[in-house]
Order: structure tokens, then sequence, then C-alpha cells
């Protein structure tokens, strides 16, 4: 999972505009929260993020919980 988020922020993220609506950006969280949690618990968190990543919600400073 770790590699697949690292492949995307070398090949795809590099090539689009920065539109995230939180800080840290959503490749950042992901990777955090692969990190600090695990892949089971790591990938739920960056899940629920990806979902609120849209014009429905404010975004703002959303870090990955400890």
């Amino acid at each position: 999972m770790f590699r697949a988020v690292r492949w995307y922020r070398l090949s795809v993220s590099p090539r689009t505009e920065p539109v995230c609506r939180y800080t840290p950006s959503c490749s950042t969280y992901a990777a955090t929260s692969l990190q600090r949690h695990g892949a089971w618990k790591g990938a739920r968190l960056t899940m629920h993020r990806l979902s609120r990543c849209n014009r429905s919600h404010p975004g703002g400073h959303d870090p990955v919980p400890k």
C-alpha cells in the first residue's frame, strides 16, 4: 500500500494541479497513516479522508490521529 502512495506522489501528483482541500495533502495523510497505524487501520483512515475530499466539505487542517 505504501508503494502505491509513493508511486502516486512521484508519478501522478506532479502532473496535476494541487487541489487538495486539506492540510496535510491527502497523499501525505495516506503515507503518514499507513506508517503510524499499519495497513488495515491506515487504509481505513485514508479511505475516510478521501471520501471527505470533495466540494461539500470545507477542508482545513486535518492531521492523522495519534
